[in-house]
């Protein structure tokens, strides 16, 4: 996006808009008022006097809300303005804008106040794809008292309606005042701006969610609970204390409600492409902030679990027991343009469901929700042994379908380039990547114990055990790079490796597949020169033929795979290089305000001496987020163990102290925060 932008979120609803408040979207930038996968408001810019207004300065108070403050004229080095003009606006489903001009001047003043509005009801994959064609009508309906913007194309109605406090004239292109501001006189205008999806009947089909018209106050009340309920974390470096309150606030941004599934929230990947449900990301965000949000952890499970698939669907990539990749709510979704409502191209997260399932009973001691989820583990254990094994040797594989609009790749890197030889070319389909064998290991060792512990069925739970450790077996004996020390990232139909070094091996580590042997091999690797830049570690290593600081998957250092490499690492002991690669992206964290980007260049540290910006990278972004909780809970050591929480601190050099408290019975059974503080000072001072 250009110059700088403003942005202000509550969960599926955003504003992106000009450092003056004003919108000028053009139809390939995500700018404008979004809601539901659609753009609401692709103009809205104000004049007093047929001029523009110059910034002064701007606000974002919170996440939902920002304060423009503005003077009208053209702009000089000297600013002698009469006037002064503040827009404050605040989103909650839909958003309001108050418009305050004080007049500084001795004599009064005549104005004409003008707000240019239209929406031209852009799909938000029309405008990433830069494809905006409509093919409906869209037309703009003035009364007396309000403008109606609209779109209808067959059932698909979306409108914006936009009144206002104070009397205005509308008309078809915006609206205006006309007013005498006496002197030191100062008026004040509120400016609704709704947005309505429509269904039978003209029914707003969000009415009763949550965020669905908040007001300012619902949303601050809302905000100040959510930070309360959560733990407090207070350390001798300032920066980390105030990445976790960073953190925090934006998690609570990111909460979505999902249309027609109604109640509690999950957490929207990322803004402004992934304002939606997406089956990896939710679940992986969960894992990661499960000590200090663990309700969202059951609404994920819950929702995911009501959307399984059910059926063989090759447009939509349904099979049987899997879990959905993303979910949309635009036009192309609607009329079947894009195969998301939903869409099931991930292999990831099938596994991943069963163990955020069994990882948040280990936190919770929500023993119902493992027993009430029995069917659906099942079915999605049924689809990683059968549906998944597209080449029939016990890994999971995948293929596209949809040939047309369906995902090439379906791992976390799911770029068109991410995986490769050592040499750069790209490996036939299918192909199976490692970390996704690594996540169904570790699914069949949870799902034994949920077996035995909930489901009354121990020979299952024998059988389970059995099925890992044979696929451990044959994964370490299949997919080492023998003259490199590490795993392969994928193998191809013909079984030959894709054989160059990546991150990848740190979610293996994660998942518990991994040899103790070998273990320390992947270590030096993950903290090396040639993956890990002093930042964190790359996606794919230096050296590497497709390596690039800036590829999106081929060298870019990604928050939330760093947190999960760190969580692996110390899994197997390695405390020192967890700690290393915590310090490195809790670092970062420091030259981004706290919030950490979906991904950052992997230059050498001692090369650019501060993190490089992806120029496209989502902020904030839910997973990215999640990341500095996890380290956070991998440097202190904290692991559910036996209904209570183990403790072994291992903080990185120069971290000091760190307390944390919490709320009494804030996680069922697991109470070790409850009882009061712990306070934990590193090792390494």
């Amino acid at each position: 996006m250009p110059g700088n932008t403003v942005r202000i979120l509550d969960g599926n609803t955003f504003v992106v808009s000009e450092e003056t408040g004003d919108i000028e979207a053009t139809p390939t930038e995500p700018t404008g008022l979004f809601s539901l996968d659609t753009r609401f408001l692709s103009t809205w810019v104000l004049t007093i006097n047929g001029e523009r207004l110059n910034p002064l300065s701007y606000d974002d108070l919170q996440y939902y809300e920002a304060r423009f403050f503005l003077v009208p004229g053209v702009a000089t080095h000297y600013v002698d303005a009469k006037l002064s003009v503040v827009r404050e606006r605040t989103v909650g489903g839909s958003f309001r804008e108050t418009l305050t001009i004080l007049n500084h001047d001795e004599e009064p003043v005549d104005l004409e106040i003008r707000m240019d509005a239209a929406a031209d009801f852009a799909d938000l994959f029309e405008v990433k794809d830069e494809l905006l064609s409509k093919k409906g009508e869209i037309y703009a309906e003035a009364e007396s008292d309000r403008l109606r913007l609209g779109y209808r194309r067959g059932n698909f109605k979306r409108e914006t309606m936009i009144t206002s406090s104070v009397p205005a004239k509308f008309d078809k292109g915006g609206f205006a005042y006309t007013l005498r501001l006496e002197a030191n006189e100062q008026w004040v205008a509120n400016i609704d701006v709704r947005t309505l999806t429509l269904g039978p009947g003209g029914r707003d089909l969000r009415m009763g969610l949550r965020a669905h018209s908040a007001e300012r106050l619902a949303l601050q009340q809302d905000l100040e609970a959510w930070i309360a309920n959560a733990p407090t974390v207070n350390s001798e470096r300032e920066d980390l204390t105030a990445t976790y309150g960073r953190c925090l606030v934006d998690l609570a941004a990111l909460r979505f409600v999902p249309l027609s599934l109604g109640g509690a929230a999950l957490p929207a990947a990322g803004l402004p492409w992934f304002m939606t449900m997406f089956g990896r990301d939710s679940i992986l965000t969960c894992l990661q902030v499960l000590p200090f949000a663990p309700e969202m952890s059951r609404t994920t499970l819950q929702i995911l679990a009501t959307l399984q698939g059910t059926r063989f669907d090759d447009f939509r990539e349904e099979d049987p027991g899997r879990i959905l990749h993303e979910m949309r709510y635009g036009e192309t979704a609607a009329f079947e343009e894009q195969p998301h409502s939903p869409y099931y191209g991930s292999v990831d997260a099938t596994p991943l469901f069963i163990v955020l399932l069994d990882e948040y009973e280990r936190w919770s001691g929500d023993g119902a929700l493992a027993k009430a989820l029995q069917v659906e583990c099942r079915a999605a254990l049924k689809w990683i042994d059968h549906y998944a094994d597209l080449v029939g040797n016990g890994y999971i594989w995948y293929e596209r379908r949809n040939t047309d609009t369906g995902l090439e790749n379906q791992c976390w890197k799911d770029s068109w380039d991410s995986i490769s030889y050592r040499d750069g070319t790209l490996p036939p389909f299918p192909r199976a990547t490692c970390e996704v064998q690594g996540y169904a290991y570790d699914a069949k060792v949870r799902a034994a114990r949920l077996a035995r512990e909930f489901w009354d069925d121990p020979a299952f739970a024998t059988q389970l055990e059995r099925e890992a450790a044979d696929l451990k077996e044959r994964f370490n004996r299949e997919w080492w790079v023998e003259d490199g020390g590490y795993y392969a990232l994928a193998l191809d139909p013909d079984g030959r490796q894709c054989d160059v070094l990546s991150s990848n091996i740190g979610h293996l580590l994660w998942s518990g597949i991994v040899d103790d042997d070998r273990a320390p091999k992947l270590a030096e690797h993950l903290v090396g020169p040639r993956l890990f830049s002093g930042w964190g570690v790359r996606t794919l290593a230096e050296g590497e033929a497709r390596y690039n600081p800036i590829g999106y998957h081929n060298g870019t250092i990604w928050p939330f795979d760093n947190s999960f490499v760190a969580w692996g690492l110390r899994n197997y002991g390695f405390a020192e290089e967890a700690a290393t690669i915590a310090n490195g992206i809790l670092d970062a964290a420091r030259y981004f305000s706290g919030r950490l980007p979906e991904a950052f260049g992997g230059y050498p540290r001692e090369l650019t001496k501060f993190p490089v910006e992806y120029p496209t990278a989502c902020s904030p972004q839910a997973w990215s987020t999640g990341a500095p909780l996890l380290l956070l809970r991998t440097m202190l050591g904290l692991e559910p163990h036996e209904g209570h929480l183990a403790v072994e601190p291992r903080l990185p050099v120069g971290m000091g102290r760190i307390e944390v408290l919490d709320i009494p019975g804030r996680w069922g059974r697991v109470d070790a925060f409850a009882r009061g503080r712990l306070d934990l000072t590193s090792r390494g001072d």
